[in-house]
């Protein structure tokens, strides 16, 4: 039994069914975009807090309350925040997709789906592994550059 050899009530709920698994896709997608938006914040102001402290503290405008490694330790704890926010929602995406694609296989297999329906793979996925690069990169420049 294929999708056109459903009666048009089943028919026209099986479209339904189809539009919304592609909303639950796109909410997956603007979920990760949020933890995008999220590890950026993090690396961002790690970096900056620990560039403008440095900054600070070769033109010795820093003073002796603040002690030399602090600029560092905080930043790096942004920065590798960040990345582990980044990793987790990566996790969870990739897991909930994987398990929205077998539950859409499954309704495919029935017969209860338009097969011609595209269920395309999430660009998002791409920026958050290049953001990954970043923050890694991030924290290593951090590590090397207090060490000096």
């Amino acid at each position: 039994m294929g999708f056109d050899d459903l009666d048009t009530g089943t028919r026209m709920a099986s479209m339904r069914t189809t539009a919304s698994f592609q909303r639950t896709r796109m909410s997956a997608d603007r979920t990760l975009m949020s933890c995008v938006r999220t590890s950026l914040s993090m690396i961002g102001f790690g970096f900056t807090i620990f560039s403008f402290f440095r900054t600070l503290a070769k033109e010795e405008l820093l003073g002796s309350q603040v002690p030399t490694h602090a600029p560092a330790q905080f930043g790096l704890a942004l920065v590798s925040l960040g990345v582990l926010v980044l990793t987790i929602a990566l996790v969870a995406d990739f897991r909930f997709n994987a398990s929205l694609r077998r539950q859409r296989q499954t309704f495919l297999d029935a017969g209860l789906l338009r097969p011609d329906d595209d269920f395309p793979r999430s660009w998002v996925w791409v920026i958050a592994l290049l953001l990954l690069l970043v923050g890694l990169a991030a924290m290593l420049s951090i590590i090397f550059a207090s060490g000096s």
